[in-house]
């Protein structure tokens, strides 16, 4: 035992930094990170192109009404209709945000700061429910309060959670109320 570790006593290690691959692998490295963004953004701008069709979103009314339900919490984006990851992302509605949800007898108010605000009519309105997930967000069974809703030719879905989770059965029961109020009302005139 003693023999072999006079020799490796002997020798001298070897540099072991090559300044000129490192620097060569580390630019390689950043130069592909910059590459997969560059391609994710372009694909984000690509599927606003194809979302063209997709109207101007309505803005609220100047008298909306009183305010049955309010919501604070997060928006996680909108998608097509029963396709929890086909993302709209015309018009905004495919960035995620903080979100002010107000329920009036006119409708439901998305207030998003930072991001486009827009304005759900109750004859729009088709339902609300509570799910797990949406367009690359996960959550617990029934973690998600989804409002499905026509816009021009599509049905959106659209994903809410609260900051305070509880309220989300309060606010499917609301919303279908309304839209089953609405559809009588309107089926009787």
């Amino acid at each position: 035992m003693t023999p072999v570790i006079l020799l490796a006593a002997g020798k001298e290690s070897a540099e072991v930094t090559d300044w000129a691959a490192r620097i060569g692998w580390v630019v390689g490295l950043a130069l592909f990170v910059a590459l997969v963004y560059w391609l994710m953004r372009e694909g984000w701008k690509w599927r606003g192109t194809l979302q063209g069709d997709l109207p101007e979103l309505p803005g609220a009314p100047e008298e909306p009404g009183t305010a049955r339900l309010t919501l604070s919490g997060r928006y996680h984006g909108s998608t097509t209709a029963g396709q929890w990851l086909d993302r709209i992302v015309a018009h905004g509605l495919g960035t995620r945000s903080r979100v002010e949800l107000t329920l009036t007898d006119a409708g439901l108010g998305v207030v998003r700061p930072g991001a486009s605000d827009f304005f759900v009519p109750v004859a729009a309105l088709r339902e609300a429910r509570l799910d797990k997930g949406i367009a690359g967000k996960v959550l617990t069974e029934g973690g998600l309060l989804v409002v499905t809703w026509a816009h021009g030719e599509r049905l959106i879905d659209s994903g809410f959670r609260s900051d305070r989770a509880a309220e989300h059965n309060e606010w499917v029961d609301a919303i279908n109320s309304m839209i089953t109020t609405s559809t009588t009302e309107g089926a009787e005139r």
